[in-house]
């Protein structure tokens, strides 16, 4: 039998997909995939891939990594802009995926002097990457939350419940 993910977690950056997931990992006592910490160990700092390598380059090495991650059993967690891969579209078709959505005024707080190479312009950066990539990140959902004015471990919990329920099934 195939191995797949109890649940895979997407939404903009500074959402808070990490922090999320590793909290659901952590309750359902499976492992925790982050797709960027797994290219950033083979590959180096993200910022440093895209200025090195282009956004072309980092989106193929995403590719691999995150069609890795869907043949585990584990909560993954995708990059931002993982999303924007049909192929990885098309493997998320048949997941349980979770949206994470933020507002501007809580990733401002969140991302606060971070480097994130898509994010040149600040804040507004972020708004224009988010409204590019809503469509898609709603169509791949198959539950939204909003991460902006609610503690990672309250999610956390709400969450691996559903998950438990959705198992169940």
């Amino acid at each position: 039998m195939d191995e797949r993910p109890l649940l895979v977690v997407i939404g903009p950056p500074g959402a808070g997909k990490s922090v999320l997931g590793k909290q659901v990992a952590r309750l359902l006592r499976v492992p925790f995939v982050d797709t960027d910490r797994r290219i950033v160990a083979q590959h180096g700092p993200i910022a440093t891939v895209f200025s090195e390598r282009g956004e072309e380059w980092f989106r193929a090495a995403e590719r691999i990594e995150v069609a890795k991650a869907l043949g585990e059993r584990a909560v993954v967690s995708l990059g931002g802009g993982a999303i924007l891969n049909q192929g990885t579209r098309d493997d998320l078709a048949t997941q349980r995926v979770l949206l994470v959505t933020v507002s501007p005024e809580a990733v401002q707080r969140r991302l606060g002097g971070a480097v994130r190479p898509l994010l040149t312009d600040g804040i507004e950066s972020w708004k224009r990457i988010v409204e590019e990539r809503r469509e898609l990140y709603e169509q791949l959902a198959t539950r939204t939350i909003d991460s902006s004015n609610r503690t990672a471990g309250s999610l956390a919990h709400e969450l691996a419940e559903w998950v438990q329920r959705e198992e169940e099934r």
